[in-house]
């Protein structure tokens, strides 16, 4: 039976979504069960049906449940072994704290740019953020300036984004744990020199981010490709593997969009504790998720200290500020502390006092609803207009999360045909070839497609050339 508590600041399809899963994940609702219909359950409850819909649906994304035409939803199997050993809800709880020059610069040019990545200037808080680094140099603290700072960064701002990580994320650390660096690669860089003399052997996903393939390539690692499925990364292909470290996109897997399933999340918790491997979980772009809540983290669900934690800051407010940061586990601490101990933090102090500012004061989290809005209705115009013009000559993957999502094009053309097409309709479009370690896997017929730094306008009229030079 669900109780609905209406005077609760938890919303009403989040109780609903919270009850189906600890119903689930007990196994007190078996496999193959059907939950009830939307309908039915919204009369019983005596709320909407939009709030029932959106409580299955969190469970669709996160793999409780599979949704079948004509079938309703359907509960999927659940190792609660697994499960128990590995969610321990008691310590949830938050203690005491590349293109050539002249190929980039025509595509800058471009009105019709679908970059991925690039944010819009006019979401750009530029007030509230002017403001603040004017009363950091105005501050007591100037002097700060012109000395060496801490080491892992500003406390203060460590313990904003640790409060912020446990609030949208559920990942659970402590300040000494966070380290702020300048940018995603800067801190995988850090993250080999840790790992480098105790393992040779890397798993990445098929595809992936190509610049951290290259990384760990550049810093003598063997890197090993694994096959994304459609519920995430292949875990038996994984585990015949030598690898001791994995780097994983699990809430929205670049360039796919896949986000893997709470099975295989479980899964990859296991397979690490069993080989003594650690996971480097990348949340680039969590921000954004458009057709339910986000994705709770894979370190949300680790107590056995296996999670190494990434974000960043270039997704949701600025990729020229170069911050991001790192949650180590406890057991590389010390590891940690020997080895970079007389390292400075890259990022300067100016900008870590202003984000410190920003994040105390509310600014972070009114900017993070104005640009979740903004691209919202971007992805929306986007999909909307994919559909209308391209309909089934085409295939989406990716939609509903993110600032990108990848086209199909069944048209007969190749990859370098469909950029050379849009190219010469002044639309910029972007391989995806480039992700593949084996590009023989690869169709050979998609583009990736931004729309972060278009307005909504910009998007249809780009659309419509491209329809119009590949149809």
């Amino acid at each position: 039976m669900i109780i609905i508590n209406e005077n609760s600041k938890t919303p009403l399809y989040l109780q609903i979504y919270n009850h189906f899963k600890e119903e689930i994940s007990t196994g007190r609702i078996q496999e193959r069960s059907t939950l009830p219909s939307t309908r039915a359950l919204a009369k019983t409850l005596k709320v909407g049906r939009n709030t029932v819909e959106n409580a299955y649906e969190q469970l669709c994304a996160e793999g409780y449940v599979s949704s079948k035409m004509g079938s309703g939803y359907i509960v999927e199997k659940i190792e609660s072994k697994l499960y128990n050993e590995f969610i321990n809800p008691t310590k949830h709880t938050l203690e005491t704290p590349s293109k050539s020059f002249h190929e980039q610069g025509a595509a800058n040019r471009s009105k019709y740019n679908f970059q991925y990545g690039r944010l819009s200037i006019d979401d750009f808080p530029l007030k509230a953020w002017r403001k603040l680094l004017n009363q950091v140099l105005l501050s007591n603290d100037i002097n700060c300036l012109t000395a060496y700072n801490e080491r892992k960064g500003q406390l203060d701002l460590r313990l904003e984004i640790m409060k912020y990580l446990l609030d949208s994320r559920g990942v659970r650390c402590q300040p000494e744990q966070i380290i702020i660096s300048s940018g995603t690669l800067p801190s995988l860089s850090l993250i080999c020199q840790l790992l480098l003399k105790d393992c040779r052997d890397i798993a990445l996903e098929e595809p992936c981010y190509d610049s951290a393939r290259s990384l760990f390539l550049n810093n003598g690692f063997n890197v090993i490709p694994i096959a994304t499925q459609e519920d995430g990364i292949d875990l038996e292909m994984l585990s015949k593997t030598s690898a001791k470290v994995l780097y994983i996109n699990p809430s929205h897997q670049f360039p796919t969009g896949t986000v893997t399933a709470i099975n295989k999340r479980l899964g990859l918790l296991d397979w690490s504790e069993r080989n003594d491997a650690y996971i480097i979980e990348d949340d680039y772009d969590s921000e954004y998720r458009y057709n339910c809540r986000p994705i709770p983290s894979l370190q949300s669900l680790d107590n056995k200290g296996r999670i190494i934690y990434l974000n960043t800051f270039s997704k949701s407010f600025a990729p020229s500020l170069r911050m991001s940061y790192i949650v180590l586990p406890s057991q590389l601490l010390e590891k940690y502390q020997l080895s970079f101990q007389k390292y400075n933090c890259s990022v300067s102090w100016m900008e870590q006092s202003a984000m410190y500012r920003f994040m105390n004061e509310g600014h972070w989290i009114r900017h993070l609803r104005k640009i979740y809005q903004a691209n919202r209705k971007k992805h929306d115009t986007l999909i909307e207009t994919i559909s209308e013009l391209m309909g089934e000559k085409v295939k989406i993957y990716g939609k509903n999360s993110g600032l990108h999502i990848l086209l199909e094009v069944n048209n007969g053309m190749t990859e370098k045909e469909l950029i050379e097409k849009a190219n010469s309709a002044g639309v910029v479009v972007y391989p995806v070839s480039n992700y593949w370690a084996d590009p023989e896997k690869y169709s050979d017929n998609m583009v990736l497609i931004g729309f972060s730094g278009l307005t909504e306008n910009d998007i249809v009229e780009g659309l419509n050339l491209l329809n119009t030079v590949w149809f």
